[in-house]
């Protein structure tokens, strides 16, 4: 089942704002007073309708593996959480407030579970009427829709940003001194306020050291440990493959580069969810790992299958396959690599990032993350041409006569020589 992205803003609007109730139900009978304990002031829990968002589109390919539904759910919790919790920590340098929040980075893998199960539970009763209700609603409608409640989640985290960065002291002397901007500054202070209630503790001031760079997890740590991750995963899959398979083949990702945005991304999501359990036992690690690891190929594979309509592995032929997307052997595989990652590889990886000189490592930085953006976009756009090839070969502007005339079929399969189109494949399983 596919959606496009006004129906997936539904799903993501509904869903957060039912999360949003039950959170804000809860406690206020704890408590015996409302509190919006969003970080948004939107009546929206914008990390379950991101779970709910991203599940609509991938559980669905699973048929009733209830089983592996879970697991996947559990991950993609797991995963989001993690994610919104380290941007959000990255608001302020003042506290690392959303640490505390029962919707963080939920350290608790007891409440994860049992959030997880609720979240299927709910999508599985829900998720028919609203598919209904999605293709009831007229598309302009959705679209607007969409279009609406982006600006007022922007306006919305902007203003969060502005509360946060700036704090109490500066909007009371704005609304002292009766600025032009006094009215922003109160809306400011109120959200202000708000947070305060929500998560005590963000006034609190941690003293500043001195300069390093991509200090503690932060978004330039981030950057490099995906960069150099990608460049070392392409060259051991190269290796792997001709020492076991016998022959030289390309495993990069993109069309610029020997770059595996698969391993890049796994020890970005592996970095971010993992590394605070690098204290514990090494059976937590190893379990963790597996399940995460395990959940990322398989949603890559759906997600590769869903935008290309290209297959890039299978495994079904192997036993304990899941979909023929991922396998048991190979989650255990993910769970050593975690392992060997949080307790071995990563530490000095970061105090080696950290030695960087902190300007020029800045700029180059954001040079990466234009140059891999721009990479990526392109790549995609070789892709969709390679496919619209096989049924319309004549190019229908500038861009896609270079394309045919630089990335033709041939340097497409060759680049991707595991590539298989997805429906040869649902034939071959048929057979």
């Amino acid at each position: 089942m596919s959606y496009n992205s006004a129906q997936q803003m539904l799903f993501l609007l509904i869903y957060g704002f039912l999360a949003w109730a039950a959170e804000a139900t809860f406690f206020a009978v704890k408590e015996r007073k409302f509190i919006n304990r969003g970080l948004l002031t939107l009546p929206i829990n914008f990390e379950i309708g991101i779970v709910f968002s991203n599940i609509a589109v991938i559980l669905p390919t699973m048929g009733r593996n209830y089983a592996g539904m879970f697991l996947l759910t559990l991950a993609n919790l797991i995963i989001t959480r993690a994610i919104l919790g380290f941007f959000g920590s990255r608001l302020t340098k003042k506290a690392r407030w959303l640490e505390a929040a029962p919707n963080g980075t939920g350290k608790n893998l007891l409440f994860n579970v049992l959030t997880a199960a609720a979240i299927l539970l709910i999508y599985l009763l829900l998720q028919p009427a609203l598919m209904i209700l999605a293709e009831l609603i007229p598309d302009i409608v959705l679209e607007v829709i969409r279009i609406v409640a982006w600006v007022l989640i922007a306006v919305d985290f902007v203003t969060v940003l502005i509360a946060v960065k700036k704090g109490e002291d500066s909007f009371k002397q704005k609304m002292e001194t009766g600025r032009a901007d006094a009215a922003a500054a109160r809306i400011a202070r109120f959200v202000w306020k708000r947070l305060e209630k929500a998560y005590p503790g963000i006034s609190d001031e941690q003293k500043r050291g001195d300069i390093v760079f991509a200090k503690g997890m932060s978004l330039d740590k981030i950057v490099w440990v995906f960069l150099i991750s990608a460049l070392l995963g392409d060259i051991i899959e190269t290796f792997y493959c001709r020492f076991v398979g016998g022959t030289w083949m390309s495993r990069s990702s993109v069309v610029f580069g020997p770059f595996s945005f698969v391993w890049g991304i796994g020890a970005v999501l592996l970095t971010v969810s993992l590394i605070r359990l690098k204290d514990k036992n090494d059976r937590w690690v190893l379990l963790a790992g597996a399940i995460l690891g395990g959940a990322f190929e398989y949603m890559c594979s759906v997600f590769t299958e869903i935008m290309f309509g290209k297959v890039f592995w299978d495994y079904s032929y192997m036993p304990l396959n899941i979909g023929g997307r991922t396998n048991v052997l190979f989650m255990f595989f993910w769970g050593i690599l975690g392992l060997i990652w949080v307790k071995i590889a990563y530490p000095p990886l970061d105090a080696f990032i950290e030695k960087f000189p902190p300007v020029a490592a800045k700029v180059f930085t954001w040079l990466i993350i234009t140059l891999m953006t721009l990479n990526g976009l392109f790549t995609v756009m070789v892709m969709l041409r390679y496919n619209e090839r096989q049924t319309d070969p004549n190019p229908s502007n500038m861009l896609e006569e270079f394309i045919d005339k630089v990335y033709d079929d041939e340097f497409v399969e060759n680049r991707w020589q595991n590539m298989v189109s997805a429906e040869s494949e649902t034939a071959q399983d048929n057979s």
